[in-house]
This record gives structure tokens, sequence and C-alpha cells, in this order.
């Protein structure tokens, strides 16, 4: 794959064209906004399609134009093969099917990784390292086709998942489109709180509402195009809090303490770092103040240490110039680490025995 063309420069499309560019493959970019191909091409995403075959057109435009903008490429023969990006599946086909368009050379994909920032100034070149990417190819897809798609797959750094539309659909909606609209209800619970109630939040709500931020003309395209699958969630996960709540009112808590146990459950299911299975690592907490190079610093101490960072979390002291890092580690280099760190001057608590290790999930270094 030597040529490919990106259409639509938001945040998905110009990742994969900055993705691409790193591996020197040529990239042509369109978009019905001027403004954003400009700025993509700035930011060395590629340049301005004006005809170009290609081997590889990539459709990053909502799930409702992907058909469109799928049988318009076909049209004039634009690329040797076809891809997309949109989160949904089941519909973008369908439309691609009742436009005419040839289902030969087209390969359904869904890189599953994003931003709550949205357009080409929020791309990163790593958006896809190591994060599935789903490809749904039909029974009459062209192996030629698929090896196109995958070959995207690989340069972008991802993991092809190969599923069925409508498994695919499915599947995002409870991992996906469900959670963002459950995040979305508590966070708009807020709009209520006064300045004390707002003044008391720690990690915790920041955790549960960081996708809480996303585009909300942007989901609403998502949502409509899976719009009974992730209801069917919302339904289950709803019927859950209705219990929870008159539980609490009764005072038998019952209800509230199983919830809370299929909630480890559940959690506990969750993939842990590269997709692998979930490991127990140890935690250790240190006190960061609030200025340029302190990441850096922690960094390089720990790799002076030879000890590798699983994860890491920031909790930020509201009001205050500090804040705490938790750096997740392997259980025997805990001791190594706080030594280390504190031999660098830096204040790190003593971490109890019985609390060392945790059920922490490492998804890996936040970039």
């Amino acid at each position: 794959m030597e040529k490919v063309l990106v259409v639509g420069t938001g945040l998905i499309g110009t990742s994969a064209a900055l993705a691409l560019r790193e591996k020197d493959v040529t990239v042509y970019l369109c978009d019905i906004d001027a403004d954003a191909v400009r700025l993509a091409r700035e930011l060395g995403a590629g340049q301005e399609w004006t005809g170009q075959d290609v081997d590889l057109a990539v459709i990053a435009v909502p799930p409702h134009l992907v058909g469109e903008s799928l049988a318009d490429l076909q049209k004039q023969g634009a690329a040797r093969a076809y891809t997309d990006v949109a989160s949904v599946k089941v519909d973008p086909i369908a439309d691609a099917e009742r436009l005419g368009c040839d289902m030969t050379c087209y390969v359904p994909g869904h890189p599953l990784a994003g931003r709550e920032r949205s357009g080409p100034a929020a791309a990163r070149a790593d958006l896809f390292l190591g994060r599935p990417w789903a490809l749904c190819p039909g029974p009459e897809t062209e192996a030629g086709a698929e090896q196109l798609a995958r070959e995207l797959v690989s340069l972008c750094g991802a993991k092809s998942v190969t599923v069925g539309a409508r498994q695919h659909d499915s599947a995002v909606a409870l991992v996906s489109h469900a959670p963002h609209v459950a995040a979305s209800a508590v966070a708009a619970s807020l709009e209520s709180g006064d300045e004390v109630a707002l003044g008391l939040a720690g990690q915790g709500l920041r955790d549960t509402t960081r996708i809480a931020a996303g585009d909300p003309l942007l989901w609403r395209m998502i949502l409509s195009g899976n719009a009974q699958p992730v209801a069917g969630v919302l339904d289950r996960i709803a019927a859950d809090l209705v219990a929870a709540a008159s539980a609490l009112r009764s005072g038998d808590l019952d209800d509230v303490t199983d919830l809370l146990r299929r909630g480890v459950d559940g959690h506990g299911r969750i993939p842990g770092k590269h997709s692998g299975p979930v490991r127990d690592f140890a935690t250790v907490q240190v006190v960061l103040r609030d200025r340029p190079g302190e990441l850096a610093r922690l960094f390089n101490a720990a790799g002076l240490a030879d000890v590798n960072v699983e994860d890491v979390r920031l909790e930020h002291s509201t009001g205050l110039p500090v804040g705490v890092a938790e750096i997740s580690v392997r259980p025997q280099d805990t001791d190594r680490l706080a030594d280390a760190l504190r031999f660098h001057g830096w204040h790190v608590p003593p971490v109890p025995a019985t609390h060392q290790v945790s059920q922490h999930r490492s998804q890996g270094c936040p970039r």
C-alpha cells in the first residue's frame, strides 16, 4: 500500500493520516471543510486530494454519510479498496447496499480509539497504538480488499479484530455507547450541585464523567445509528439503579451489595495491559508539586531504579499546588521504587503491607 486517500479530516481521519505518514505512505486528504483540510496539511497529515488514484480510501465521516461517500468515491474510481471508521456498522452497510455500491471492495471498519476532543487539532499519530480495530468484511468481500484494510490497521499500530456487523454494534453498545450515556447522566446531575458540593469532587468523579465531555452532536449521530442495542443496555443499567434506589430507601442493602459485587466482577473482565489478562500490581503513591517537569523527573527516577511503570494515575488536590501520582508496578518492585524516589527527594507515603497489592487494571501509561 503506497497511496491512501483519507476522506474526512477530523480526529480519527487525521490521526490515521499522521500514522500513515510516519510509515512513509503517501496520503491525500479530502473534506468538505476546507479549513480542516488546511489544518491537517499543516500538521503534516498529507496533501490535498485532486483526484489521484489510490490503493485504499479511508472514509472518516459520520455514520449516516458513509454510504453516500462510498458511492461517490466508487463512481470516481478513486481506489482499489475502501474502508470506513464509523462507530456503527449495520446502518452504513445497509445504506451502501441500497445505493448500489460495489461491496466486493468495501471493508467496513471501526478503530476503538478516540479522545474527548475532536477535530484535526486533537489528532495524534499514536492514537491507535495497541487498540483493537474492528473489521467487518461481508461474504462478498474480496481477499485483496480485506488485505489492504488489515495493512491499514497494522500501519496504524492497531490490532485487527474480525467481527460481524450486527455483533459489532451490539458489542459497542455495551462497552462504549451505553457507558457514554450513563456517564453523561451522572455528569448532568452535577448541574444542580452547589459550589460546596463541587468543591468536594475527587478523582473518582472525574474518572466517572471523563467521557461525558465528548461532542454532543457527534454522539447524537452515533447513538441514532445504534439506538436499539444501546437502549437495551440502558434498560438493564436503569433497572439496576432503580433497584439500588429502592433498597436504599428501605434500608435493606442486599441488592446494593449485590450490584457492587457484580460491578467488581464486571470490571475484572475488562482486558488488561496490551489486551492481555488482568494482573495484580502494587501501587506506590508519590506527592507531586504542581510545576513543570515533575512527571519527567518521576519517570526518570523510576527508570534509574530499573522499574517499569505499568500505569499511572494523577489525582489533583483542589485549591492546592500539589497532587498525588499513583504508580502501578510489579509487587516485587515496590520497595525498590519507593526507596529510589525517596533518595531523589520525593515524598512517598508508606504502603501498608496488607494493601500493597491492589486489583488494579493496567491499561498502559497515558501518553
